[in-house]
Parts: C-alpha cells; structure tokens; sequence
C-alpha cells in the first residue's frame, strides 16, 4: 500500500513548465499514430510487400536508436531547453522532408523524412522524461511521468483522426480491389494524387512544430546546464551495465515498444484478413487508443494505491492473455482483443522507465534516460519480424496456415513473447526489493 498520498505530483512553483513539457507528449504522440496507417498506405500505393512497408517503422523507431544518446550528451553539455529547441527544429524539418518526397514519390525520400523527424523524437523524449521525473519528490515520479504521459494518448488519438478522415478516406488507390492489375497510365495518376494526401498532414504538422518552437524559445524555463558534465562517461556506462534494474529495464522496454507498435501496425493486416478496408480498420485503432487513453487514467490512480512493479505485472499477464485470444480466437472476437491489448500497454512505457531509473544517481539519469529511449528501436525490430511472417506465404495475410490459423493472425505471438518478458522483470524486482528490505 503506498502511504504517501499527501505529497504533491507536482509542486506548485513548477506548474507553468511542467504544462510546457508536458505539451511536448501529445506531439509526439501525433506522431506516432498518424504513421501507423502510413505502412498500409504506402503498402498499397507504392505496391509494396508488407516486409518492404515495415521499413516505414524501422526508419522511424531506427531514428530514436540512432540520435538518443547524442541528444543526452547534447543536453548534459548544454541545458533542457537547448534540447527541447533541437528536437522541435529536427521535427519540423523531417515533418517538411515529406513535400520533396511526395514530389519524387521515391519511398527511401518519405522514410529519409522519418527518420529526421525522429531525430527530433529523440531530443525531446531523452530531455522530457527525465525532467518531468525531477519536477518533484522522488516518491511521486513515476506517477507524475504516467500524468504527463497521459497527454499523449491525446496526441495519438488526433494523429489517428487526421490519418483516418484526411488520409485512408481520401486515397484513391483503396478504391480499387486489384489496385496492381491497373494501367500504368492510371496507376501513375491515382498513384500521384495519393502521394500528396499523404503528404499533406506531415508538412502541416512541421509548421505546427516550428509554432510550438517558437513559444518555447520565449518562454523562461527553470533548468540551467547540468553540474555532472565532468562525470567520467567511462564510470557512467560502467555503472548503469552492471545495474540490473536499468539493464534489465532497458531490454523490457524493448519489448513493450516492439509489442505497441505490433499491435497498433497489424491491426490493419488483422483487419484485411477478414476483408475490412483499411478506412474502417482505422476505427478499431481508434478504439484502441481510447482503451490505452483510459488504461494510462486508470492506472496512474491505481498506482496511488499499488506498487508500479506490481501494478506492471498485473498489466502484463492481462496483455499476454489477450495477445493469445487474438492468435486463437480469430474474427471479430480476435479484432476486439486486439484492440483491448492497448489497455494494459498504457502504463509500461512511463512504468519501466521510472523503475529502471529509480535508485539512479543523478549523473547517471541522463545517460540512463538515453539507453531507455535508444530501447524505442524496438518498435523497428520486431514489427519487422511479424512482417516476415505474414509474408511467409506470399504477399496476403492468409496465403498459409500455421497451427491451424492465418499466418496474420499467428504472427501476434511476437507481442505475447513481449508481454511474458515484462511480467519477468516485474517479477525480478518485486522479488529484489522484497530481499532488500530484509
């Protein structure tokens, strides 16, 4: 039972910057969900296989890997707000990427945007993770992370909206049952128009971005250059390798992204195997997110009253149950458990990453923030192994069976190997800090 119930989530001295930051969730939540879609989108427009198309993932959770630890050394060198202005200027440009590459209609030109943009996600994730874990006692933080992690289901919810109504609705090339059996003449227009739909919603998103950098830029924030700088980054890596909290923690997140984007991507495969257009497809993600909207309210009062590390196995063990009725159950059934599963995703990431960190000494946090959020590749890695097990078949959804279901429907044991890694690590240091209290 958790007994500090009086201690603020937030001081009140901090309100202003922590709206502020926390904003910058939502954004990055936008976009998230609105490049979901993009892999089905592109499948189709580009006639691409769905191994080919996962390369949208992988270009975009391939840019956290790649810039999360330069962005930490960045803000360790310089201040929060240093790295905030980066990551919203690398933002805005991979989001303006996309007019050059709807002109050349080259796919490498839109993952090449991607993977900036994410350049982007990584400053901003790396810098405000950590700091809304600082804004406060110790004893609140991983609450106050699931509270300003709740504004981005809010983000995800509106980048859905804007990709249902704006992008699947309005592609010309979903119209078609045999989109590939078209004239080339035919093809190059509708292939042309669909292009700049897809278009559209990212060069307004990057004009947004530079608005939002702007308000930053004049806004006062409380948090001058880190004292740690000097600290021996030899010591720091050293130390975090040999915490198996953190290291551990860094490996369960991995898991949790790749399972997130599993389950929010092949939704729309899972959906095509039972014949629905990817327009509707959209509205289960849509329910998706509101169950992981609800999940991350929920959760953040369960944990007023629940240990994260328990409250985080519960959550597992009810996301591997239902990642198995959607292997086996197949339909409708199959679709709704799907779309559950993002109920109990909802707490892990802000979960695991405030457990990895606890304990942490202060010049190993932004270091440590870093390794968690290079552990987002992980929603580029293992999309790309469903991808290649739908496709074992050919280029459908259910060319074979495997145990007696579609190879689509199969390929969701990923996401339930995922789940059972976590409930391990929960369980490892429920255990760990029962024996540290003896």
């Amino acid at each position: 039972m958790n007994t500090n119930l009086k201690i603020p989530v937030v001081d009140k001295k901090l309100i202003v910057p922590f709206i502020l930051i926390t904003s910058l969730f939502a954004l990055w939540g936008f976009a998230n969900s609105v490049t979901d879609p993009m892999v089905q989108a592109f499948k189709k427009v580009l006639e691409l296989s769905n191994s080919q198309a996962a390369w949208v993932q992988m270009a975009f959770y391939g840019g956290y890997f790649c810039m999360a630890l330069p962005a930490a050394l960045f803000v360790r060198k310089y201040t929060y707000k240093y790295g905030i202005i980066m990551g919203l200027s690398l933002y805005s440009i991979g989001a303006l990427l996309f007019y050059p590459a709807a002109v050349t209609q080259e796919f490498w030109f839109f993952c090449l945007g991607l993977y900036v943009l994410t350049f982007g996600l990584a400053f901003l994730e790396t810098t405000a993770n950590p700091y809304i874990l600082a804004m406060g006692h110790p004893k609140t933080a991983i609450r106050r992370l699931n509270l300003a992690q709740a504004f981005n289901p809010v983000g995800l919810v509106l980048g859905l909206l804007v990709a249902k109504f704006f992008v699947l609705d309005q592609l010309q090339s979903d119209d078609y049952e045999n989109f590939a059996a078209l004239d080339q003449g035919k093809k190059a227009l509708i292939r042309t128009s669909d292009l700049l739909v897809v278009r559209d919603p990212y060069v307004i998103l990057g004009l947004v971005v530079l608005a939002v950098l702007v308000i930053i830029l004049i806004s006062k924030m409380p948090q001058a250059k880190d004292s740690d700088g000097d600290v021996s980054l030899k010591k720091t890596f050293s130390s975090l390798l040999k915490n198996k909290r953190y290291s551990y923690g860094v490996l369960s997140l991995v898991m949790y992204m790749g399972a997130q984007i599993m389950c929010w991507t092949y939704i729309y495969q899972y959906a095509e195997g039972m014949e629905i257009t990817a327009s509707i497809a959209a509205n289960y993600q849509l329910l998706a997110f509101i169950l992981f909207t609800i999940g991350r309210i929920i959760g953040t009062y369960l944990l007023k009253f629940i240990s994260s590390t328990r409250l985080l196995m519960y959550f597992a063990f009810a996301g591997l149950f239902c990642a198995l009725l959607t292997v086996f159950s197949g339909g409708v059934y199959g679709l709704y458990a799907l779309a559950s599963i993002s109920f109990f995703l909802s707490i892990m990431f802000p979960t695991i990453y405030g457990i990895a960190l606890e304990g942490l000494k202060e010049e190993e946090t932004k270091i440590g923030a870093a390794g968690l959020v290079m552990a987002i590749v992980g929603g580029a890695l293992l999309p790309q192994f469903q991808a290649m097990i739908i496709d074992i078949g050919g280029v459908g959804v259910d060319d074979i069976k495997i145990f007696g279901v579609p190879e689509v429907n199969f390929s969701f044991v990923l996401p339930a190997v995922c789940f059972l890694v976590v409930i391990i690590y929960a369980w490892n240091v429920i255990k760990r800090t029962a024996i540290d209290k003896l």
